[in-house]
């Protein structure tokens, strides 16, 4: 196969390559290369490897893992982080190597490269199953996981998103139901379009009450 041109060659020799590789494993200061640069580890870097303290700390392999283990986001995200893991991580591979192919292969991170071949070699092992991103977006119930993985991965994420909007969508219109009825029946176990017509309803009623709401609603001018 005829190589291109354009084909970057590495003049470096096998001295060159191996004192490199041990820079990026025994001298831990970081490297600044034009915009590219790697941090600082440290010895608790190190002790996060060997000895993890939290969820955070035992599953930062495998990307933007929850790191505050209270609340609804957690709850949702714990699940897929686990899955996430059983399918990452072969049966004969201990969870602190990963962590260490992470840490001096990736930095830490989803996007920096500090050793080509430690990723490479964490990329192999994982299958490059990673949690890239997860956050909320219109409404607080509104979930968006970004994820890499395979088809069962991306099923259990998608399915997570959808529970976890559907919850807090009735959540969300029982209380705007409560709000208006104080001794409402319904709450967030009912079904969401029992809920949007109940609140429909009510709306109704209240904008019969007040004709300044009724105006205002259609657009039409009130007069003094």
């Amino acid at each position: 196969m005829t190589k291109s041109k354009f084909a970057l060659k590495d003049k470096r020799s096998f001295k060159e390559k191996a004192s490199d590789f041990a820079c990026s494993l025994l001298f831990w200061k970081g490297r600044r290369k034009g915009m590219i640069h790697t941090r600082d580890i440290t010895w608790e870097d190190i002790r996060k490897v060997f000895f993890p303290r939290d969820f955070y700390e035992k599953y930062q392999y495998l990307g933007s893992v929850p790191y505050n283990e209270l609340g609804p986001i957690f709850e949702a995200m714990e699940p897929l982080v686990i899955f996430m893991d059983y399918k990452a991580r072969p049966w004969w591979c201990p969870r602190w190597f990963l962590r260490f192919l992470h840490l001096f292969g990736m930095d830490n991170s989803i996007v920096r490269v500090r050793n080509r071949f430690l990723s490479k070699l964490a990329e192999k092992i994982t299958g490059y199953i990673m949690l890239m991103d997860y956050k909320t977006k219109w409404k607080n119930y509104d979930l968006r996981i970004s994820v890499v993985g395979d088809r069962q991965v991306q099923n259990l994420a998608d399915a997570i998103e959808s529970r976890y909007y559907e919850v807090g969508y009735r959540r969300d219109l029982a209380d705007q139901i409560k709000e208006l009825d104080p001794n409402t029946e319904f709450n967030s176990g009912y079904a969401p379009s029992s809920l949007n017509r109940e609140l429909e309803r009510l709306v109704e009623e209240a904008d019969k009450k007040d004709p300044v709401v009724e105006h205002e609603r259609k657009g039409a001018p009130h007069k003094h």
